[in-house]
């Protein structure tokens, strides 16, 4: 069965993006396509770059990058949860993409994002990022605003239309993530 990541892409204090991430799992689950799985950022504490060889070299000297690789590795397709600081995505979330390289390639990608104009500033950086990395990035996006799906910018509270698209992201992210499958054998 497909292995879906639900990468929390924040490690700020007082985020909100695990009530974003713990939603879009809590509807994932009801799916019967594939395995979701929460990934947290913080459970990793990857320091900025701390690899004396480039991450396309493959040789990883760092107990938490060997971690994050094989969490990585073991995914078929990625889910990233990214706000948006000042029109890209986290230095966070960036920094555990470039700590890997082999790890994202021939895998596919969704993106649920928020922010005062629904984050998509940060997926457009991010869909050149991955691009880069081999991963196939669907079109389908939750955008979740600022201003309508949070109650003063902190509480969760998404619009019941974001389901829909919730519903068809991750149907294109699970059907990509089946059909690159060959390449990543």
């Amino acid at each position: 069965m497909t292995e879906v990541a639900i990468v929390i892409g924040s490690t700020r204090p007082g985020r909100v993006g695990e009530a974003v991430a713990r939603w879009v799992h809590e509807l994932a689950a009801k799916r019967g396509d594939a395995e979701f799985e929460l990934v947290d950022l913080k459970d990793y504490d990857l320091p900025h770059l701390d690899e004396m060889m480039p991450a396309a070299m493959g040789q990883y000297s760092q107990p938490h990058t060997r971690a994050w690789a094989e969490k990585v590795a073991g995914f078929d397709a990625f889910v990233f949860v990214t706000p948006e600081y000042n029109h890209s995505t986290t230095g966070a979330l960036k920094n555990a993409i470039d700590f890997l390289h082999a790890e994202w390639h021939n895998k596919a990608a969704g993106f649920v994002s928020y922010g005062s104009n629904g984050g998509v500033r940060a997926v457009e950086h991010l869909r050149l990022v991955l691009g880069e990395l081999q991963v196939a990035d669907v079109q389908a996006q939750v955008a979740l605003s600022g201003f309508t799906d949070f109650e003063h910018f902190t509480a969760f509270k998404p619009g019941e239309h974001h389901e829909a698209t919730l519903n068809t992201m991750l149907a294109q992210v699970v059907a990509w993530g089946e059909a690159l499958a060959p390449l990543r054998t």
